[in-house]
């Protein structure tokens, strides 16, 4: 299971937000408020695109190298996606469960990017991310993959 937590600070009036739907997988969440998860299993160039919208809406992508190969990633459930806000914050908590990723393995070291595209109430969009490379902001650089984690199965 990937647990992840994404939280935004700060003024939230000027936050844009897609209202609540049912959660099921939708394309093109990128072009809103949206919080995203890159995971490269090994050292190989493919990897994985996860977004998770505010309004529970996901999508999930696989990818043979650098923006090469996109297909859907088939055989996910919903992952939870519990979206909680305040005036001071807002928070995204979501779960995925990692036994259904196709074709990804249980040993070695897995990179690990985690974004976030802000949309303010005007319209703006932002990119955030733990690392970006040199330049315009791009998630699926191998730059982006700043997390190392070891693999459930890893010894």
């Amino acid at each position: 299971m990937l647990t992840l937590r994404y939280v935004v600070s700060g003024a939230m009036r000027a936050l844009s937000l897609p209202p609540p739907a049912t959660p099921a997988r939708a394309d093109g969440l990128w072009q809103r408020t949206c919080f995203e998860a890159f995971l490269r299993p090994g050292p190989g160039e493919a990897y994985y695109e996860f977004n998770f919208s505010p309004s529970t809406e996901w999508a999930a992508y696989r990818f043979d190298g650098y923006r090469q190969g996109m297909r859907p990633a088939e055989g996910l459930q919903a992952p939870r996606i519990e979206p909680s806000a305040t005036d001071e914050a807002f928070e995204l908590r979501v779960s995925l469960d990692l036994d259904q990723v196709p074709d990804l393995p249980m040993a070695g070291a897995w990179g690990l990017g985690l974004a976030a595209v802000i949309e303010d109430a005007g319209g703006a969009i932002s990119y955030w991310a733990l690392a970006h490379p040199p330049g315009k902001a791009d998630f699926h650089h191998a730059d982006g993959f700043a997390l190392n984690l070891s693999a459930p199965g890893a010894p």
